[in-house]
């Protein structure tokens, strides 16, 4: 944070604040010095809570809410300042805080203090004592087991850091359909509106509404006679339909296959291929801004297996359906509706498979990576501590069942007893913004490219956003500026970011309620998370030390894969990989940097993969065709630049000329080339900056080293500021 360029608080002057926009400029002025001279001699965090709990309000313009924050920090050293910090009543009220206030002494001993102070101990506990940590979060999410596991954890060679819940026997989905402690039936599990709907009463799913849907579908789906455990497709926009569906495929003893609404042709027809799926759920097309996309048709010419087809406009039938296709109101048909409420959920042992998901797969075949019935569990537990997911709490995550946040939405709000909200339309939208508003949402998920056109076109201005107790982000970097506007959009509630992978099934690493939160930062490795930065010999750092390099996890992590069905787990994951404690570090493949205040920061993929706007891309496809521009390149190398305050990677490309003397305008002319010949690989990828090297720094066996260029590129940019 480069705060000594901004002026300190107390030299800010109500002519300062006038020139920001802000309204009554005297008045907020006085409020200013009031807020130092109460949280006098207590530091800069104490200042800016008196100023973001008591005095900003969204309507007053974001450059004051920056020139204040801004001016509280103004010549601190911290790199990671914090923007909310817990107030010690709320934070008892939480999940972890409530626990802690009533078996604190118990779980840490005499040591313990209060939930804020004793919540790294308590993290401590979770990677120490895991058998006692997940009974305890089991028996707080009211998970029910058909067979009780015969312990929680137990060694064994078959499984990475042991294997868990061995010998019980449950269904995720069917945790997901009955009631919790203090929810009944007639609570509320979804809520929803569609896009142009804006000013019509929200749509409400009752559990028994939900339960019943569900048992429904499932009677219909056994009519098909596919052999249990097979492999069911959806691809469909994230709505009510979707999530029953979804629930109903594990419910019924099949495995869900989960394909992204965006997809062509083409991806959705590998990935019906590597599952074997042999039935697909999908709609005619997808409603959006007065716009219909197509979406059946996309499926037909995957040469999809048999599809059951829902109309996007309720009842509107669907005409043009291949011969084994099925309607929605002809599959539904089939049920046995002299039972139709009432289905049996088929038990599964912990390690069954019951959603297949899949990588990005922009560097070739994507990996194809299975859910078992315990990895919803280690998304809801990550709901229940890190976001403080409970009954009563609404939750909307924009997203879709193809990406791995999207049956996490699912599993956290329902086995926390909270709902979720579904909007069916745009969340760039002020439509969304308003359901935000009508819905009461208490957690707001959120991805940064949707905060910062949020933040560009002013689209929440006038809603009240007052219910939000957090946010949470993930999917690709974060910036300051853009996650400060967003937080004061609920009058300062903190943004829990959120980092992890499909094949964890939630976070490794994250935040916390009971921790100062700082932007585009991570306060905690996840509860049950042991994580390692490794050094340039590929060692583990000491674990509290500061330090940059590639992030490695303990492997004993609960709900993380163990298989993959089209790679081999063990060399993608473990192979080359240094132990620890006689166990062998599981690799995730992020660069990492733990900085002196304890907080971490990502920076980006340390192998040859980088994230553009959340898509993640190898630098070998982009380099492929920069090499190919002109004639005077030698060669090219991609990378992925985080950019100064935070935000999502920057593509710079470094360029070795053959005659190794180029003139300054020829780059202008080269980074036009060179985003114009991207434009074929995806449109949405941009160079940011073109940068001249004699050559390419390589390993012995010569490999590029992309991490030596951008570790360079990026201290050059921090150097100019």
């Amino acid at each position: 944070m480069a705060a000594a360029a901004h002026k300190p608080l107390a030299a800010i002057t109500a002519d300062d604040l006038a020139a920001a926009g802000a309204p009554e400029p005297a008045a907020l002025h006085s409020a200013v010095r009031g807020a130092l001279g109460a949280a006098s001699g207590r530091g800069p965090a104490a200042v800016w809570g008196e100023l973001s709990r008591g005095v900003l309000r969204p309507g007053v313009p974001f450059a004051v809410h920056r020139m204040l924050y801004y001016g509280c920090y103004a010549g601190s050293p911290s790199t990671t300042p914090p923007a909310w910090t817990p107030d010690p009543e709320e934070a008892a009220l939480t999940n972890v805080g409530r626990v802690l206030e009533a078996r604190g002494n118990e779980i840490i001993g005499e040591a313990y203090k209060d939930p804020i102070t004793s919540f790294r101990d308590f993290h401590k506990y979770s990677n120490e004592n895991p058998e006692a940590y997940w009974k305890m979060v089991f028996e707080e999410m009211a998970i029910t087991f058909s067979v009780e596991p015969s312990c929680i954890l137990r060694d064994s060679d078959a499984y990475p850091g042991g294997e868990w819940l061995p010998g019980a026997v449950l269904n995720a989905a069917a945790n997901c359909l009955t009631a919790k402690p203090g929810r009944t039936s007639s609570d509320v599990a979804i809520v929803w509106r569609d896009e142009g709907k804006d000013s019509e009463p929200l749509n409400f799913v009752t559990v028994e509404e939900l339960r019943t849907k569900v048992c429904l579908v499932a009677n219909a789906l056994d009519a098909l006679n596919l052999a249990k455990g097979s492999a069911i497709a959806i691809d469909m926009p994230m709505n009510v339909n979707a999530v029953v569906i979804y629930l109903t495929i594990v419910l019924a003893g099949y495995i869900v296959v989960s394909i992204a609404d965006s997809f062509a042709a083409p991806a959705i027809s590998t990935r019906l291929k590597i599952s074997e799926a042999k039935a697909i759920f999908t709609q005619d097309c997808i409603l959006r801004d007065d716009k219909e996309l197509p979406l059946y048709s996309r499926v037909v010419e995957a040469k999809a297996p048999m599809a059951i087809v829902i109309p996007a406009r309720g009842s509107t039938p669907i005409k043009g359906l291949r011969t084994d296709d099925l309607s929605w109101e002809d599959f539904l048909g089939r049920a046995d509706h002299t039972k139709a409420g009432i289905y049996t959920a088929v038990e599964q042992p912990a390690y069954q498979f019951s959603n297949i998901l899949f990588s990005s797969g922009t560097t070739g075949e994507p990996k194809a990576i299975p859910w078992t019935h315990l990895t919803p569990l280690k998304a809801a537990a990550d709901g229940w501590c890190h976001m403080d997911i409970r009954k009563g709490d609404v939750v909307a995550w924009p997203t879709n069942l193809g990406w791995m946040m999207g049956p996490w939405l699912v599993y956290a709000s329902l086995l926390n007893g909270a709902s979720m909200a579904l909007y069916n339309g745009s969340p760039n939208s002020s439509g969304f913004a308003k359901f935000v508003q009508d819905a009461k949402v208490t957690m707001l998920g959120v991805v940064p490219s949707i905060v910062r056109t949020w933040k560009n076109t002013d689209g929440t201005a006038g809603f009240d956003w007052s219910n939000i107790r957090c946010f949470s982000s993930t999917g690709e970097a974060s910036s300051v500026d853009d996650y400060l506007w967003l937080m004061g959009r609920a009058c300062y509630k903190p943004v829990i970011e959120y980092c992890g992978g499909t094949e964890i099934g939630g976070g490794f690493i994250t935040g916390s309620l009971l921790q100062p939160q700082a932007l585009s930062a991570f306060s905690t490795p996840a509860m049950g998370c042991n994580l390692f930065i490794l050094d340039s010999n590929g060692n583990p750092l000491p674990q509290v030390s500061a330090g940059i390099g590639e992030l490695a996890l303990d492997p004993t992590l609960f709900g993380s894969s163990t298989t993959l069905l089209n790679a081999d787990h063990h060399e993608v994951y473990f192979s080359g990989m240094p132990e620890w404690n006689a166990k062998v570090l599981r690799r995730h493949g992020d660069e990492f940097e733990r900085t002196t205040e304890g907080y971490y920061r990502a920076h980006g993929r340390a192998d040859d993969t980088m994230n553009l706007g959340g898509i993640k891309v190898s630098s070998i496809e982009i380099e492929r065709i920069c090499n190919r521009v002109n004639d005077a390149i030698l060669e090219t190398a991609a990378i992925g630049v985080p950019p100064v305050g935070g935000g999502p990677e920057q593509l710079t490309i470094a360029v070795v000329f053959k005659d190794q003397s180029p003139q300054a305008e020829d780059l202008n002319q080269l980074k036009l080339m060179f985003n114009s010949a991207l434009k074929k690989l995806n449109p949405l990828f941009k160079v940011s900056s073109v940068v001249v090297v004699p050559s390419l720094p390589r390993t012995a066996s010569n490999k590029v080293m992309r991490r030596v260029l951008r570790k360079e590129f990026t201290q050059a940019k921090h150097s100019k500021i």
